[in-house]
């Protein structure tokens, strides 16, 4: 069949490179994807929310099943466009999709649904929010922008001043837009985070291996949050015992919820999780694979990934065979433009590709790069998600990092301590 990935970034990269180790794949698009996408698949030049062309492009081309990447793209509805008129297509309807498109949506769910979360209060307006602040007792808080903010819209704060900031930021200077139109502030969770990921078809949940993303731009957890600087696979945060307790207490209330309130969910659930002293808390839930986590999992995923996103759109998850995984681990490294997250240049051109390519068990997904006169240029703020398969995570970390060095553009840079967490 013929398949149409939707996005352009380093998860939809691995996906299409994923998707098109099929046998039952006969052609692979990438709407709009980037340098990396045109070299394991063929790039479609049309936006990711772009709903009307993706679905003319689909019709014309006989497309058998459509991957949608990004969050956008779910929020703009093309699932529900897609299925109305008869075409299968893998993700979360614009309704069930409100658990990742909206914090206070989300919040309020888990508050329902019995599912433990962070204590938390949402506002309409600065003055409230402020007033609420300055009312009670100094102590550190977590500060949301309710909408999507391309993983920018959290902002951890150590003190009141930092939380008024905050406030500043999202609801008055609208740094993030329409999506601070309400804002969430929560009590600060402190433990480690870990990422897991569930593929479900509103009835049968199959939980993947547990990841654990870097969130922090700066080795050592330090500096702005990012849309994430690396990630690795299996994190020994997360025993056996521990994702059972994951999938009974978390994933399944909240599918059972989504369905009481109709909003049956299809999909990848990755629920963002805290480890704390009074045991596992949902932080934020995605609706989609995360970007980088996509890029370990995919690298260790041994099973049909057609076969498996083809029984999730079809309702019948329960008649497949479980998934296959490679046991070796699996290390991501984030390469990134300078001055990301904030202000960052493009049009850098790359250099180093093919010799990062010669290093064995590795896979350069590109995340943001674009194509001119034949050469690889830089497009965005993480550019590169190096991925590497060792024999431990840190043979893999080795062997990511290996790949890294051979990589140039100006300015370019990465976190040092990738999954140095799990050697810890």
């Amino acid at each position: 069949m013929n398949i149409l990935v939707v996005g352009n970034g380093g998860r939809e990269h691995a996906l299409a490179w994923k998707l098109s180790q099929s046998s039952r794949a006969d052609r692979v698009f990438v709407a709009p994807g980037n340098a990396g996408t045109a070299q394991d698949a063929e790039n479609v030049d049309i936006p990711a929310t772009d709903v009307k062309r993706l679905l003319d492009f689909a019709k014309q081309n006989e497309i058998g099943l459509t991957v949608v990447g990004p969050e956008a793209a779910l929020a703009a509805g093309l699932v529900d466009a897609f299925q109305h008129t008869g075409l299968r297509a893998f993700g979360p309807s614009k309704a069930a999709s409100e658990l990742e498109t909206s914090k206070v949506f989300c919040k309020n769910l888990l508050r329902h649904a019995d599912v433990a979360t962070a204590d938390y209060r949402v506002f309409r307006d600065a003055r409230a929010a402020t007033v609420y602040l300055k009312e009670r007792d100094d102590m550190p808080v977590v500060v949301k922008a309710d909408g999507l903010a391309a993983g920018k819209g959290v902002i951890v704060c150590d003190n009141r001043d930092q939380a008024l900031d905050a406030i500043e930021r999202i609801a008055i200077r609208k740094e993030f837009g329409e999506a601070g139109n309400q804002i969430v502030i929560e009590e600060r969770l402190h433990g480690q985070e870990a990422s897991v990921l569930a593929i479900t078809d509103g009835h049968t949940i199959i939980a993947m291996p547990a990841c654990q993303d870097h969130k922090r731009a700066h080795d050592g957890d330090t500096g702005p949050n990012t849309g994430g600087m690396g990630a690795y696979c299996p994190t020994p945060l997360v025993n056996e015992q521990m994702l059972e307790y994951v999938e009974e207490r978390i994933l399944v209330p909240t599918v059972h919820q989504l369905k009481r309130s109709r909003r049956p969910f299809r999909g990848i659930l990755y629920a963002g999780l805290m480890i704390t002293n009074q045991g596992v808390k949902v932080l934020e839930y995605n609706v989609r694979f995360g970007d980088p986590e996509c890029q370990p999992l995919l690298m260790r995923l041994k099973t049909d990934l057609v076969d498996l996103l083809e029984a999730t759109v079809d309702g019948r998850l329960d008649e497949i065979a479980p998934p296959e995984w490679d046991p070796r681990p699996a290390v991501c490294v984030v390469m990134a433009s300078e001055g990301y997250p904030g202000s960052y240049d493009r049009g850098q051109p790359v250099r180093g590709l093919d010799d990062a390519a010669k290093v064995p068990d590795v896979k350069v997904f590109h995340a943001g790069t674009k194509l001119k006169d034949g050469q690889v240029l830089t497009d965005g703020g993480r550019v590169f998600g190096v991925t590497a398969l060792g024999t431990s995570i840190s043979a893999a970390k080795l062997q990511a990092y290996t790949a890294v060095k051979c990589i140039r553009f100006s300015g370019g840079w990465c976190r040092k301590d990738i999954s140095d967490k799990a050697l810890g």
